[in-house]
């Protein structure tokens, strides 16, 4: 377990910082952009429960367990036999998101038309997590390209975008008070 007795160590004055290996990088290197936006997406989830309740605040509980574990995930690159294995997002987390979008879309009615982010202040706050967790997935997939990371990681920030959809909706009254783009409309 972590314990954190000092809170500021000087050790980034310098625009570096560690990564969980030990290794030092600059703090806009593309693998602490990433695991930096999965943590701004954590700390929007944590603005989202104080509006929710029951199910939903049970879910976006996981959620944010789960983002420190993929937090931790992308801190430590891949080596081959590390002496203390890091944390790892697994298939099976992968599945749970699957399993709890297919569970709350099955009682959704069909879209008709794009939704704008709004309709309650806790779907608001879902559509702004939906739209940052797919920032961070776009930096993960940046980092893809130059490092090996764990791609269930990738898959885990992919479907989590889409449980924030759908959990929006679900919070709108199950989409009846989802707000419908209306193309042109102020033409």
């Amino acid at each position: 377990m972590v314990q954190l007795t000092r809170i500021y160590t000087r050790g980034g004055d310098k625009g570096k910082t560690s990564l969980g290996s030990g290794k030092r990088v600059h703090k806009h290197d593309l693998r602490v952009e990433a695991y930096g936006t999965v943590d701004e997406t954590n700390a929007i989830v944590g603005i989202a429960r104080l509006h929710s309740k029951d199910l939903v605040d049970d879910i976006l509980a996981r959620i944010q367990n789960d983002l420190f574990d993929l937090g931790a995930d992308l801190c430590c690159p891949e080596e081959k036999d590390p002496e203390y294995p890091p944390l790892r997002i697994t298939a099976d987390q992968v599945e749970r998101l699957e399993q709890e979008i297919d569970d709350l879309n099955a009682d959704l009615a069909p879209l008709k038309s794009f939704i704008l982010p709004g309709g309650s202040e806790i779907a608001a706050y879902l559509h702004q997590a939906r739209t940052v967790s797919r920032r961070a997935e776009r930096l993960i997939s940046a980092l893809c390209q130059t490092e090996d990371i764990n791609p269930e990681g990738l898959k885990y920030i992919n479907r989590l975008s889409d449980l924030f959809f759908v959990l929006a909706r679900h919070v709108n009254d199950k989409g009846a008070k989802d707000v419908l783009w209306v193309p042109g409309a102020n033409r």
